[in-house]
């Protein structure tokens, strides 16, 4: 399968359960977590944690702030037919409103791989699909932090029109790991924001 298909895809599946359609709210802030607080991202809003089970699926998650860093770890036991996942979702605003992100062009993080595929997704308001558009993050599984920018033009939707992400309607991001099977997975987050290529 495709990995922008099936990124985007597993995206859609994750959003319907993590979380709902809101009205428009403020910009934002570029620093969107640090994990710098144990419970709440940069942007003050606590995250939140969402697996398969609630598809049917068996996944398990634990996560861990620690001296700013999100440690994510389980095992992917997908429901049948679907992909299995494990979601850590940041909310750009603590009602779930979508936040102005038009003075910026895309995501910069810092990940460390240890085990398992991810992806992230930019969930907008104007989609009514749950089709979301998404990307996969491609880094080395080898232990290391790799510094990755994700443009939003290179995030994809899998069965709709392939328009443009609409950044004036993000009300969250999702980092997602996934499986097609039984498998564990293990990563890191140092810090995530947004980047312009006006920044000097």
């Amino acid at each position: 399968m495709n990995t922008y298909k099936f990124t985007t895809k597993l995206a859609a599946i994750v959003a319907l359960f993590s979380i709902s359609c809101f009205s428009i709210g403020d910009s934002l802030n570029p620093l969107i977590d640090s994990f710098s607080d144990p419970e709440n991202n940069s942007l003050g809003n606590p995250r939140q944690f969402v697996t398969d089970t609630v598809a049917g699926g068996n996944t398990t998650a634990e996560q861990q702030v620690s001296k700013g860093v999100l440690l994510v770890k389980g095992e992917i036991v997908p429901p049948r037919g679907q992909p299995g996942w494990a979601s850590s979702v940041l909310l750009l605003d603590p009602q779930g409103l979508a936040k102005d992100a038009s003075a910026f062009d895309g995501l910069v993080l810092r990940v460390k791989l240890t085990k398992g595929s991810l992806s992230v997704s930019a969930n907008s308001t104007e989609v009514t699909n749950f089709d979301y558009h998404a990307a996969p993050i491609a880094v080395k599984a080898d232990g290391n932090f790799h510094e990755l920018k994700i443009p939003f033009s290179s995030m994809k939707r899998a069965w709709s029109e392939q328009t443009a992400l609409n950044s004036k309607t993000i009300a969250s991001f999702s980092i997602v790991a996934f499986g097609l099977q039984k498998e564990s997975f293990e990563f890191e987050l140092d810090d995530i924001s947004f980047y312009s290529l006006n920044t000097k």
